[in-house]
């Protein structure tokens, strides 16, 4: 790691490489980076230009492609999404813009997320990451005993039966997103309390986007304590701002953060290229 240039972001996560080209990483630099992103959990890599079969094949060096539920993907290319809002697209709700950990509701939620900026607005369009591994040793010793043997369920209802569907008035048209899907309904237990397997920390491991209620607890009775979560976990000493610049190729850890898109740009176009690598079935403290 000490031939690359490696700047820390952020107080508790976060860093960002320079003077690297990751179509042509040798094993000692795949190594190195792997080894900072396991460290920092959220790694920009500076001014990379990748067409969609490279970022591909960037995103096979940290696990098996996935491609996404309910999402259209990029023609001729199944295993990337565009990640696009044009211009004229103003006052609509935009891409993943609530706090989440993608696609937490699967049985084997995708570990690495990676996006590439491909045309940005000239300011606004940040991404919000939250650190969850922070997040939980911000608690107190009480309530950590209180929350480590839970488990919460998360669900894709946003994209269910259940989602009244405005003809996609209030949606992005760059995002094609299928809804009404029965199986999108179905809650699935993780612990709220995982653990993050490159370092051994303990994660929280709950958003509002996906999360529904602790398990055996009504959503009522999980309220109180999901609430107090969510606005912990957005507390300022936390959280790091990725301000995109041109080319920039990102990736974070989705076993020990959440995120969420800044939708302020109004007026102009942002796309990005988005690909997915890795899958896992979160583990608590006792697995």
């Amino acid at each position: 790691m000490n031939t690359l240039d490696i700047r820390p972001m952020g107080s508790c996560l976060g860093a960002a490489i320079h003077g690297i080209d990751v179509r042509t990483m040798d094993d000692a630099t795949e190594q190195a980076v792997k080894a900072a992103m396991a460290e920092h959990r959220v790694m920009v890599i500076r001014d990379q230009h990748l067409t969609p079969d490279e970022q591909k094949a960037f995103s096979l060096r940290f696990g098996p492609l996935m491609a996404l539920p309910y999402v259209k993907p990029l023609d001729g290319h199944p295993e990337v999404i565009a990640v696009l809002k044009e211009a004229d697209e103003v006052k609509v709700s935009t891409f993943g813009s609530w706090w989440h950990a993608d696609f937490s509701y699967l049985e084997e939620p995708p570990v690495y997320s990676i996006l590439h900026a491909k045309e940005l607005p000239p300011r606004g369009g940040d991404t919000l990451f939250a650190d969850m591994c922070a997040a939980w040793d911000g608690l107190s010793p009480g309530m950590q005993a209180l929350l480590e043997p839970l488990n919460v369920m998360h669900s894709g209802f946003v994209y269910g039966t259940k989602v009244v569907d405005d003809g996609g008035r209030n949606q992005t048209r760059g995002v094609v997103i299928s809804k009404g899907n029965a199986d999108a309904d179905v809650e699935r237990a993780h612990p709220l309390v995982r653990v993050h397997g490159p370092t051994g920390r303990k994660a929280l491991f709950a958003s509002p986007t996906y999360t529904t209620r602790l398990e055996d607890m009504t959503e009522a009775e999980s309220k109180p304590i999901l609430e107090f979560l969510y606005q912990h976990i957005a507390r300022p000493e936390f959280t790091l701002r990725q301000v995109w610049q041109d080319h920039d190729l990102l990736m974070w850890d989705n076993r020990a953060v959440v995120h969420l898109a800044v939708n302020d740009y109004d007026g102009y176009r942002r796309l990005l290229h988005r690909t997915t690598a890795g899958r896992e079935r979160p583990y608590g403290v006792a697995a």
